[in-house]
């Protein structure tokens, strides 16, 4: 049974960052690995907002307890699970997305974790690579499909045998046109019935 490893957000949930940035004004944090290809710098300017702004995890927590999966998203990863061995991996922390690994049914989650000091964001830690998760797995002899929708996802689905787009920007879509899309997941789903 092969390995199908899902990005979180942008794939299965919405990007929790965006709807901070509209629950507190604050512009900056709209900015996405869509946007910005360096991660440390996406991080860092979001660092720097929630700092100015004395914007709590505790903030952030309550707005993505507020948050739903995409719709069909639930469906999608029950069959997921029925026809391969799933894995989200993401660029999310697990203090902001567990909300919403609930609401999922607790999928196994590969993401990274903030340090946190009296309800303040301080700092975090990268806990992996995409692009090194994808090499483990193909090193143990697992077939491997990836599915991603932006610049962090690049190395993610390229390493993989196969990697598909979801919904990814006409831009990056566009920069990389020998990556498979899928606008929905039925679509995405149809591309991976192939695989079975």
């Amino acid at each position: 049974m092969k390995f199908l490893c899902l990005d979180f957000e942008g794939v299965l949930i919405p990007e929790i960052w965006q709807y901070v940035a509209k629950e507190t004004n604050s512009d900056e944090l709209m900015l996405t690995t869509q946007d910005l290809k360096d991660y440390d710098d996406l991080m860092a300017l979001r660092m720097k907002v929630v700092n100015e702004k004395n914007i709590k995890l505790s903030d952030i927590q309550e707005i993505v307890r507020s948050m739903e999966p995409f719709d069909g998203a639930k469906e999608f990863l029950k069959w997921a699970k029925q026809n391969f061995q799933v894995s989200v991996i993401s660029d999310t922390f697990y203090e902001l997305c567990w909300p919403l690994v609930e609401k999922l049914n607790y999928p196994n989650i590969i993401c990274h974790h903030l340090k946190i000091k009296d309800d303040k964001i301080v700092d975090y830690s990268l806990r992996h690579n995409k692009k090194k998760v994808i090499e483990a797995l193909l090193s143990l002899n697992f077939g491997v499909l990836a599915v991603g929708d932006s610049y962090n996802d690049i190395d993610m689905l390229k390493a993989a045998d196969k990697g598909i787009f979801f919904q990814a920007p006409n831009h990056i879509k566009e920069e990389f046109p020998d990556l498979l899309t899928a606008d929905n997941h039925e679509e995405l789903k149809a591309h991976l019935l192939e695989y079975i």
